[in-house]
């Protein structure tokens, strides 16, 4: 297991810088795992308005999943999240937005987009410093929709053309306020950067920087794609236009702390939710 209160080596911020991303395998052990598998799919189920369905009415994303329940709210002081995120940014970071990313077999695509394009355009983040982190919680392979990412991509700042399309087949669920990037302008991006799958194993860490270009498609197969996404800025990089809930984007903007590398394991021993 890589301990959690290590911070990255130095090839692992080169290879972030380089191409926008780094992967960290066996940060979360199995009894973790199951404690967040567990969180995520009871908050799957909520309700409420922030679980977006597939038209069959599975739930396929929940945003602001750390604010509904402990066992989630705790993992985002977790030194992954907090002392990672800092080392890379060279700031204390707050919590921009979270969600819960569930591939149901069949179900929706993600077109390509960058996450900073919703948050500078709706949520007014003003620079492009940001981190997506995604923590797996099932084993990403080639067969069952895994991201894919131009690497380098970060290096074009904002994608200008990037618009929402209101035609989508996932409009009124993932693609409310998200960008889609044109066919012309990935084909340009494809052209000059390549494209690449990202895949690892569950309990892998990702660390993505918020402007590169990414999607994934159907996941056609019938295993289980449930990944936990937690995305941070500096704290002197935060948005206040205020046009969406709070379960979208951020109204504290507190600086997180870390909790330690066992911060979870109570909720093992104990069993609480």
């Amino acid at each position: 297991m890589t301990p959690a209160t290590t911070l990255l080596t130095d090839s692992q911020v080169a290879t972030y810088e380089h191409q926008g991303w780094t992967l960290v395998p066996s940060v979360f052990d199995a009894d973790e795992l199951a404690v967040l598998s567990a969180a995520a799919v009871e908050v799957m189920n909520r309700p409420g308005p922030e679980v977006g369905r597939e038209a069959d009415g599975s739930p396929h994303v929940c945003w602001g999943m750390h604010l509904f329940d402990d066992r989630l709210g705790e993992l985002v002081h977790h030194p992954a999240i907090t002392e990672w995120s800092s080392q890379l940014l060279g700031h204390d970071v707050f919590v921009h937005q979270s969600r819960i990313n569930w591939k149901q077999t069949n179900g929706s695509i993600v077109d390509w987009h960058q996450d900073f394009g919703t948050y500078h355009r709706v949520d007014g983040v003003p620079e492009p410093r940001g981190i997506m982190i995604a923590v797996l919680l099932d084993d990403l392979t080639a067969t069952n929709a895994p991201l894919l990412a131009v690497p380098g991509s970060h290096r074009e700042g904002l994608v200008s053309e990037a618009k929402i399309d209101p035609t989508t087949p996932d409009h009124e669920a993932v693609a409310k306020y998200r960008y889609d990037i044109s066919p012309e302008t990935m084909a340009r991006l494809v052209d000059t950067y390549g494209l690449e799958a990202i895949t690892g194993p569950a309990g892998s860490v990702l660390l993505m920087d918020m402007t590169v270009v990414h999607g994934s498609s159907v996941n056609i197969s019938p295993l289980r794609r449930l990944i936990l996404y937690i995305n941070v800025c500096p704290t002197d990089n935060r948005g206040e236009s205020y046009q969406r809930p709070e379960y979208y984007a951020a109204r504290d903007f507190s600086p997180l702390e870390s909790h330690g590398s066992d911060c979870l394991r109570s909720f093992i021993a104990t069993g609480a939710g």
